[in-house]
């Protein structure tokens, strides 16, 4: 039997083929496309241009006919590289509302869910070396000065 996925796939100029290699990856590597930028701030703040999306995460939709609504994120859908929205809404024609689903890369993280400690870990990484842990003070003062 033919693998539908390889690990050693070189990148390809043909559209074809990155759409197979995203449609036949494995959902820990479909993982890494639920990636989206974070805001201004939190670049600063964590030395990180972007980070995958996750659920309770305060998100600003930057493309297509929601443009400049912003919410929480609802679900994320890893199968399909879509997430859920609050507030991002289309009204069918019997007047209830269903979410609309919108692909992560045009979406701009405003705020973070820092529940997870596995994320808090991902964060303080900077450049593959974890940074020296600060007192709450220290924090605190510095987001005060920013």
């Amino acid at each position: 039997m033919k693998k539908l996925f390889s690990t050693h796939w070189k990148s390809s100029k043909q559209p074809r083929k990155r759409r197979k290699y995203q449609y036949n990856a494995p959902l820990h590597i479909k993982h890494k496309f639920l990636a989206a930028h974070l805001s201004k701030e939190l670049i600063k703040r964590y030395g990180k241009r972007s980070i995958p999306v996750r659920k309770e995460d305060t998100v600003k939709v930057l493309r297509g006919q929601f443009k400049g609504k912003s919410g929480k994120i609802e679900k994320v859908f890893v199968k399909k590289t879509r997430v859920w929205i609050e507030g991002v809404n289309k009204t069918k024609r019997d007047g209830s509302k269903s979410f609309y689903p919108i692909h992560p890369s045009n979406l701009l993280i405003t705020e973070l869910n820092l529940s997870d400690e596995r994320r808090k870990k991902a964060l303080a990484k900077k450049n593959g070396t974890p940074i020296k842990k600060q007192s709450a003070k220290k924090l605190a003062d510095q987001e005060k000065g920013n």
